[in-house]
């Protein structure tokens, strides 16, 4: 890989990467890490690239991919402790707060993440991309390895969640 192209792919994409990885992992120095290992598998596969995706869509699939690893990891490490974790049906969940700097959000957004978090991991990995990434319904697709249908479907439900969780939240608070 020729060294302009890996940096001209780090300074068009690092910043959503990043950003994704932590509203993902809710960890600064996690997403950093998960990062790093982003870019290395980026530089071990470009020449595999194809350009059938865009290079956006193909970053935030190793992304996906880095991050599924981490917290099948991070099952594998509490499943030892009696702690059984299922990708599909449990929540993504960190005790860590964002720091302040990280998110510079209005109070309502603030209360969507935390809410998020207590989602599906496909229902978080869906808004995460959908509405802080800005990516379409047929690249959240690409992403993901679904069809649009699913994506739509799943988008669907995640809003209907997170309408209810903010819903009781904001009785409790009120």
């Amino acid at each position: 890989m020729d060294d302009l192209v890996f940096q001209r792919l780090y300074e068009d994409y690092n910043r959503d990467v990043f950003n994704f990885l932590t509203y993902l992992t809710r960890n600064r120095e996690v997403a950093e890490d998960l990062m790093h290992e982003v870019y290395v598998r980026v530089l071990k596969s470009y020449g595999r690239f194809e350009g059938k995706s865009s290079e956006k869509t193909w970053l935030f699939a190793i992304a996906k991919n880095v991050s599924i690893d981490y917290f099948r990891k991070q099952s594998t490490i509490n499943k030892h402790a009696n702690i059984h974790f299922d990708w599909e049906t449990e929540q993504l969940s960190s005790a860590d707060r964002l720091p302040e700097q990280l998110i510079e959000a209005d109070e309502e957004q603030e209360q969507v993440l935390d809410v998020l978090h207590t989602c599906t991991g496909d229902q978080k990995m869906v808004i995460l991309m959908r509405f802080f990434q800005d990516l379409s319904v047929a690249e959240t697709a690409e992403v993901l390895g679904w069809t649009e249908s699913k994506v739509k479907t799943t988008q669907h439900r995640a809003i209907k969640v997170l309408q209810v969780k903010l819903e009781a939240r904001s009785a409790r608070e009120g």
